[in-house]
Parts: C-alpha cells; sequence; structure tokens
C-alpha cells in the first residue's frame, strides 16, 4: 500500500495502446516514488491492470482523439470534461506528466490543478508547463518517458537485455490489425507469409481484429480468433515464441510480455515508435515525401506499405526468426 506522504502524479496518455503500453515502464517506475493517476481510454483497463496495478486509472475517451471529427466542439462531452476537472482537482497533484508534445494533454495538466507540469512544449505550449523539454516530436516515444522521468529525479532501468525462454513448439503470433487502415499490410501477404513459416515447420497462431475474421476464413485460416480487450491479447501472446504484425499495439504489448516483435511500418517511423525489446525487428516503410503522417494519407492508399512485398518481408522474417 502506497504511503500518503508519497507525492502525488498525474500522467495523461488518452490514446492508443501502442502509446500507454510504451508507457507502462515509466508508470512502473512512477509508482515506487509516487501515488499514481492516469488518465487513459477506458478499454485500456486490463493492461493497467496487468502491468502496472499499483496505478490509479481515472477512465476518459478524449474526444480530441478521435480520428474523424474531433473538433465538432457542439458535440464534445462538456459534461464529462467538467467531471473530470472535479476528480483530477481533489486529487491535488503535486506534479502532471504528458510524453505527448500536444497543447491538449498540457492544458488538461493545468485544469487538473497539478502544481508543477512537465512536457514537450509544442505550438505555444510551453505557456502552459512549468517545465519545458525540447525536440518532443523527433524522440522515440520510450525515450520521452525516460527524460521525464529524469526530472522528478528517477533513473529508469534500461530494456531487458536477454531473451526470456520460451517452451519448445511454441508458436509465432501473427497479428493482422492496426486501429488504422493506412498501418494494415494486406491480409492475402500475411497469409503467404502465415504459409512459408509452417513449411518452415514454424507454428502459427493469427489474431486479427474482429472485422478481418471473414477474410481470414476466406483466406482458409479457421483457426484465426479476434482477442476482445486487451487482458485475452495478453493471454494470446504471452506464450509466443515470436510476434509478427502491423505497426500497432499488439506489437508493443507483446514487447511488454517479453515476445521479440517483428514490425510492418509504413507512414510511421521506427524511430519514433518501434517495439521495445532487445530483439525487436521491422521492416520500413518505402520513401515518401511525407512521412511521417501516421493515421492519415495523402493518397487513396498508403503506398509506403502497400509497396512492401512479401519476397521484401520474408528474406529479413526468415532470418530474424531462425536466430529466436
Amino acid at each position: 500500500m502506497q504511503s500518503s506522504s508519497r507525492p502525488a502524479l498525474l500522467v495523461v496518455e488518452l490514446w492508443g495502446l501502442g502509446d500507454l503500453a510504451l508507457a507502462v515502464p515509466f508508470l512502473r517506475e512512477a509508482a515506487r516514488h509516487a501515488q499514481v493517476t492516469l488518465v487513459a481510454k477506458p478499454q485500456w483497463t486490463p493492461l493497467v491492470e496487468a502491468f502496472c496495478g499499483d496505478v490509479a486509472l481515472v477512465p476518459f475517451v478524449a474526444p480530441w482523439t478521435a480520428f474523424t471529427g474531433k473538433y465538432r466542439l457542439w458535440s464534445w462531452p462538456w459534461r464529462e470534461l467538467r467531471a473530470l476537472r472535479r476528480t483530477l482537482r481533489e486529487r491535488r497533484f503535486d506534479a502532471g506528466v504528458s510524453a505527448r508534445p500536444d497543447p491538449r494533454d498540457h492544458l488538461l495538466m493545468l485544469l487538473a490543478g497539478a502544481r508543477r507540469r512537465v512536457g514537450f512544449s509544442r505550438a505555444g505550449s510551453g505557456v502552459l508547463l512549468s517545465t519545458r523539454l525540447a525536440d518532443g516530436r523527433t524522440l522515440h516515444r520510450a525515450e520521452a518517458w525516460r527524460r521525464l522521468a529524469a526530472t522528478q529525479g528517477w533513473a529508469m532501468p534500461a530494456p531487458a537485455g536477454r531473451l526470456r525462454p520460451v517452451a519448445p513448439g511454441a508458436p509465432i503470433v501473427l497479428h493482422s490489425g492496426a486501429a488504422r487502415a493506412t498501418r494494415i499490410w494486406p491480409l492475402a501477404r500475411y497469409a503467404d507469409l502465415a504459409g512459408r513459416l509452417r513449411g518452415r515447420g514454424r507454428t502459427v497462431r493469427v489474431l486479427c481484429d474482429a472485422g478481418q475474421l471473414a477474410e481470414w476464413r476466406r483466406l482458409g485460416e479457421a483457426g484465426a480468433t479476434s482477442p476482445p480487450d486487451p487482458r485475452a491479447l495478453i493471454d494470446a501472446v504471452a506464450d509466443a515464441a515470436l510476434f509478427l504484425g502491423n505497426d500497432s499495439g499488439p506489437g508493443h504489448v507483446a514487447a511488454l510480455c517479453g515476445v521479440p516483435p517483428f514490425t510492418l511500418f509504413g507512414p510511421n517511423l521506427p524511430a519514433i515508435f518501434s517495439p521495445v525489446h532487445p530483439a525487436a525487428a521491422w521492416v520500413d516503410g518505402h520513401d515518401c515525401p511525407y512521412k511521417p503522417c501516421r493515421d492519415y494519407c495523402r493518397f487513396p492508399a498508403p503506398h509506403c506499405l502497400d509497396k512492401i512485398t512479401v519476397d521484401e518481408v520474408w528474406t529479413k522474417l526468415e532470418a530474424w526468426a531462425g536466430r529466436h
């Protein structure tokens, strides 16, 4: 049980599963020094419970995290926003932190009454912060959290330098989903990779988003499943030998479970969002003058991802899988 003499810390991470997974090492370290309150989406509760149970979660879906219509202010949940402000102010935070260079996070920390507000300034948001950090848009998110820890006087441990043992015959987990279509490599190509891996004697377990199940059935993958929540996802990947998937949350969850991830990047950059694991590997998306654009492509299809061929991935994946 945490001591009441510990400082109260507000952590803001309002976005996706992968974003929160990258924050977990910070949250664990913070919980050793402070009473930590995390504001995050309610659907990520199982992830918090599984990896940082000492952190108090205040669930909130921020309207500005929607992919479309995020600035239709008349449709924002103003009553819920006021209730969130009251709930947070009652906790009398000594400090608040956010790893995103996002003025909306910084305003939320101010409205929450956090006496010291630490973040990466952007678009003039430094006026909302007590301590301004630079270069937030070019840092790997894990490094951003490490720099925030340093401002609190904490030294976060480096990522584990060894691989965990796995059972003989442990499967390679393939997850074909992502929150946005711009990050999804074609399923038929994943099916090709699964066939090649099985041809090398590897067991492959296919996971996907719910909307992809029918296509996997058409591709002959009758055993494909869609984990309904982060707890089910953790259970489905925890015993894996390796993980293969898109630039999306499941790869980061696999890394938290100690499973080496292999990621197919498209509009995003590995230098900013690669999963944190000593054996992590990836194929980078093809060149585009607009990268990183993350979720909003200027073209009818994300060429940076669609141009990645099966042979291009297989050349690297086969060698990587053989080492592990």
